[in-house]
């Protein structure tokens, strides 16, 4: 079994906090391989003085839902002081470490630039600096390492808190090498220890690992979720149901108004390697379409050694525009949100003014290649902060 750097971290490499005043970063993804809370673990263990509790996205439980404000609090299980990252405002400020020395960061990643704990570890990096305080990273297994580095590296001029740092939509990095990427691609500067992993390899899925899955987030109930995340998640920006207030979110997709048998089988005969689709009828109880009838289709992963999850969302995504013309683009006050997953808006104009006669899966190939052109310069930035 992987060894995790939580648990290397209290077996062999207590020295990485030595007698700090400790604050952790973590939410319920934050475990050993028996599934002991690392809250608990270094709550509980005189050689640890651990003095504080930071919460992201979705809070240190994680009983807040998508995109929910989430206040500071008292954890009633140890009556440590919370400190939301995911309030009022998401970064670190100096006042709220004055009473710690060290903060340690242990949370599943799940390999997808749009997954907001990424940015929490960025931002508390840089928070960290400034307030002169270390940060010690405690690795965990990408579970999506074998894809292959995809997408467009994001322009920092549509950064956001799900798409930033110049990352692609799937990176091939571990929570451990992306700090070290942060901290020294973009000069943060901070006092950084990574607590490495043993026996993990790059070629793994996290099923490999014989480590238990603990959902990071709500709708990541299962590592094959986090396989189909990096392209289904664009259906965030529309006003289809991506599968939220399902047990199956980021499989399931459709609207009450779209034909679930037409549209299956038009997505089967795109021929994409490595899932299949079928009809399918789903109500969610909350999100959007909340206790509609929803008719869609589910997607399932066959073989995900030939699956890229890119190429399968987008084709699902041009043909539903292509297909259906009440489908309509998510649009906020500071513009589409769909432009902010994909980091531009090149994929919504590419599929709104698509030809109804297109195929989607030359549609999503425009996509792809017109996005892919600068990958080349992040695969040799990557090499740099490979650990694995």
């Amino acid at each position: 079994m992987v060894q995790l750097g939580v648990e290397r971290l209290l077996d062999e490499r207590t020295d990485a906090v030595g007698n700090d005043r400790l604050g952790l970063i973590t939410n319920p993804s934050g475990t050993d391989s028996d599934l002991n809370t690392t809250i608990d673990l270094l709550d509980e263990r005189d050689a640890f003085d651990l003095r504080k509790l930071f919460g992201p996205e979705h809070g240190i439980r994680g009983d807040a839902q998508a995109g929910v404000k989430v206040d500071d609090s008292i954890d009633e299980r140890t009556g440590l002081p919370v400190k939301s990252l995911y309030g009022e405002q998401r970064q670190l400020r100096s006042e709220m470490v004055a009473d710690v020395d060290t903060l340690v960061y242990d949370m599943q990643d799940v390999g997808c630039r749009f997954y907001t704990i990424i940015y929490t570890l960025a931002y508390a990096l840089e928070g960290a600096a400034d307030a002169g305080k270390r940060m010690v990273v405690l690795d965990r297994p990408n579970p999506i390492a074998p894809l292959p580095v995809t997408g467009n590296r994001i322009d920092e001029s549509v950064s956001s808190f799900v798409g930033a740092y110049e990352l692609p939509i799937v990176h091939g990095l571990t929570v451990g090498e992306l700090a070290t990427y942060f901290n020294e691609e973009f000069n943060i500067g901070a006092t950084l220890e990574v607590v490495e992993m043993r026996d993990w390899s790059r070629s793994s899925w996290f099923s490999d690992t014989d480590l238990p899955w603990v959902y990071p987030s709500p709708n990541m109930p299962t590592p094959g979720t986090a396989t189909l995340y990096p392209g289904m998640c664009f259906f965030e920006g529309t006003n289809l149901s991506e599968g939220r207030g399902t047990t199956k979110p980021f499989e399931l997709v459709g609207a009450p108004w779209v034909d679930a048998d037409e549209w299956a089988a038009e997505l089967s005969a795109q021929n994409l390697d490595g899932v299949a689709f079928r009809p399918a009828y789903f109500s969610p109880t909350f999100s959007k379409h909340e206790r509609e009838n929803v008719t869609g289709v589910q997607v399932h992963v066959l073989d995900r050694d030939a699956v890229n999850p890119v190429t399968v969302g987008l084709t699902v995504l041009a043909s539903a525009f292509t297909t259906y013309d009440r489908c309509e683009w998510v649009e906020y006050d500071d513009g589409y949100f769909v432009d902010k997953l994909a980091g531009g808006s090149y994929l919504r104009e590419t599929i709104t003014t698509a030809d109804a006669a297109s195929e989607p899966r030359d549609i999503a190939a425009d996509i792809a290649g017109h996005w892919e052109d600068d990958l080349a310069e992040f695969a040799d930035v990557r090499e740099e902060y490979l650990r694995y």
